[in-house]
């Protein structure tokens, strides 16, 4: 009695396009990278890290002139002196270098930060896709040795992650607001 009930629905999941299966695979990579939301936020944090790299760039033509001047004016110095202005000046160099790091490893934690969001943005998606195929777990696809290409529901997931959430702007601090 209970399958002729589910006959129907899954029938109608079936035309739709979702595979009946109880174990789903998924690539969680191409998840992110491949949805509106994802994209946004690489395109984002690409920007950002240009902007980053060309003010590193003129950082390094700036120490590296006053490296320059610093040695062309060695020889007319003492010394103590000199030692004294290569000091600051090496002093000067690692502050911008931490600096600099520091805003790169800012950059990877807002990718990894926004990754973590959308995980938990999608799983309402996921959890109707599981619904809707009878899965009882999707898998990371590439820790799966050998599977079926029709268990696959990375490219569903996407366009049904895009129908809900679009890019994501503005969605990921609404707990925070």
């Amino acid at each position: 009695m209970i399958l002729a009930l589910l006959a129907p629905l899954q029938a109608l999941s079936q035309q739709l396009g979702v595979p009946q299966r109880a174990i789903l695979t998924i690539s969680s990579d191409r998840l992110f990278s491949e949805s509106a939301f994802g994209r946004r936020v690489i395109d984002e944090i690409e920007a950002d890290g240009a902007v980053l790299a060309a003010e590193n760039e003129r950082i390094i033509a700036q120490l590296s002139k006053e490296e320059r001047e610093l040695t062309a004016r060695r020889a007319g110095m003492e010394p103590a002196a000199f030692r004294a202005l290569a000091d600051a000046f090496d002093a000067k160099v690692q502050s911008h270098r931490e600096s600099q790091k520091a805003k790169l490893d800012a950059l990877a934690a807002r990718t990894d930060e926004a990754r973590g969001a959308f995980l938990e943005m999608v799983q309402p998606v996921l959890a109707r896709l599981m619904q809707e195929t009878g899965a009882g777990v999707i898998l990371e696809r590439s820790n799966v040795f050998f599977s079926a290409n029709a268990t696959d529901i990375t490219d569903l997931a996407i366009s049904r992650i895009d129908a809900a959430i679009g890019d994501g702007k503005g969605l990921e601090n609404r707990d925070t607001e």
